[in-house]
């Protein structure tokens, strides 16, 4: 059995997996292109950076790689319709939005013929998303990495969207391996998004301490951070989060970083996030999913998406003789 294709809107991805947009600068052009490379769909994060370097980034992609595109960027952000309406200019191929609600975003969508893919954690947003002309939602879970929407497991909010609305549902949260695609397909999902399996890849541009912290990590080792910007954060534990929980970082006063809407500004999540990028464990944040204690090896994205494909292959035909 072959895993069918994601189709959102005209775009048709021959491998039924997107790549999440991790930011702050994890999802770059590389490992954007890579994923694209590879039939699936590539997304850079969008958010946490100025309009030109998301241009830059798009450019760069575009350069590497003739596949599938996209950008994530949180509605939260300060300048979200200006890095939105600069994707639109820079030839995007999709827009997956998230950390927020913006009817907006539907119409730069519709004016331009970019296909608009929400995140969302409730029935009730999935209908409005449809009805406002979404061309697929992606359906995220309390499993997921970084700013939360929901307390609710992936599943549990799968099987309660996936036949309420027309359009595609690709899920989010917990996704590491190939049966765990397999699962979220059978069902009903035509699709996932996953980021945690992308990090600890070749083509990820963050140090190489940043993926340690992914491949040598625990379950014990994800906790939830309250953020700045009053959401959950889902981070995993390093010497960052151990002076977060002994109330010692005061970084917020002083941040010179293109930020959110709402900040409280207790420490600065931007400058946490890009120190981490950049091996600074000591004041950097580390965002992960819960599950990223299963990912334990660094691989190329070429070698991550075929083991994907054939777990996810090999287990849906087992499945499907156990029907017989």
């Amino acid at each position: 059995m072959n895993l069918p294709e994601l189709r959102i809107g005209d775009l048709v991805a021959k491998v039924p997996i997107v790549q999440g947009g991790m930011a702050v600068k994890v999802s770059t052009a590389p490992l954007v292109a890579a994923v694209a490379d590879e039939g699936g769909i590539g997304l850079i994060a969008g958010s946490g950076i100025s309009v030109d370097e998301l241009r830059n980034e798009i450019k760069r992609a575009q350069e590497l790689t003739e596949g599938i595109i996209g950008v994530n960027i949180m509605v939260a952000a300060s300048e979200f319709k200006d890095l939105v309406k600069a994707s639109i200019n820079e030839g995007i191929d999709l827009i997956v939005a998230g950390a927020g609600f913006s009817r907006d975003l539907f119409t730069l969508g519709k004016e331009n013929n970019v296909p608009v893919v929400p995140i969302v954690s409730s029935v009730r947003l999935a209908k409005i998303s449809e009805k406002l002309g979404a061309s697929a939602i992606v359906v995220e879970g309390k499993e997921a990495g970084g700013h939360l929407g929901t307390d609710k497991p992936m599943k549990s909010l799968i099987k309660k969207i996936v036949d309420k609305v027309k359009i595609p549902v690709i899920a989010a949260g917990g996704i590491i391996d190939g049966e765990d695609i397999a699962e979220v397909l059978r069902m009903g999902a035509d699709g996932v998004q996953m980021g945690s399996r992308f990090v600890a890849t070749d083509e990820c541009e963050v140090v190489q301490e940043f993926k340690d912290l992914y491949i040598n990590s625990t379950k014990e080792d994800s906790i939830l951070i309250e953020s700045p910007v009053g959401l959950p954060g889902q981070a995993l534990s390093n010497e960052f989060t151990d002076k977060l929980d002994a109330d010692e970082v005061d970084t917020g006063n002083s941040c010179d970083y293109l930020c959110l809407k709402k900040c409280s500004r207790y420490f600065c999540i931007v400058k946490s996030l890009v120190k981490a990028k950049e091996g600074d464990m000591a004041n950097g944040l580390v965002f992960a999913g819960e599950e990223a204690h299963r990912v334990n090896e660094i691989l190329p994205v070429k070698e991550v998406i075929k083991n994907l494909v054939t777990e996810a292959k090999n287990y849906l035909n087992r499945e499907e003789a156990k029907d017989e």
